[in-house]
């Protein structure tokens, strides 16, 4: 089901908890609301449609990924660039890294770990800012 964008800088600014399976649902709602909004954005957090768990979903290149309790385990080459949100007005300047090896878990809950690059890797990082709690 496609959910309202949470704009409150608040609750945003709280660190999300571990997704469980409870949470699938969750995910699902993500996923619509990423389509819902593809014209204008890339990649959700769960905390961005109202929901504190570690849940992400973006565009990739073979269509949406979805990762729960995402981790960056591993990054380098760093740039500065900037980022907008849906749920934040306006455009903020950041520090990125062109690639990131990061572990997460399926919706199955199967661990997997894989390196990302260039434009997918900077969208993971923008959502896991939200899953910290970071307010770029």
């Amino acid at each position: 089901m496609i959910q309202p964008i949470c704009k409150d800088p608040l609750f945003l600014a709280r660190k999300s908890l571990p997704a469980g399976p409870e949470d699938l649902p969750t995910a699902r709602d993500l996923l619509d609301t990423l389509q819902a909004h593809a014209g204008e954005c890339v990649g959700m957090a769960a905390n961005m449609i109202g929901v504190s768990r570690r849940i992400i979903v973006f565009e990739a290149a073979d269509g949406p990924m979805l990762m729960l309790n995402p981790e960056i385990l591993k990054h380098s080459d760093p740039y500065s660039t900037e980022e907008g949100c849906l749920s934040l007005p306006g455009t903020r300047k950041t520090r990125r890294y062109r690639s990131i090896k990061v572990r997460y878990q399926t919706v199955d809950f199967a661990v997997r770990i894989r390196t990302f690059t260039g434009w997918t890797a900077q969208i993971i990082q923008h959502e896991l800012d939200h899953c910290n709690g970071v307010l770029i």
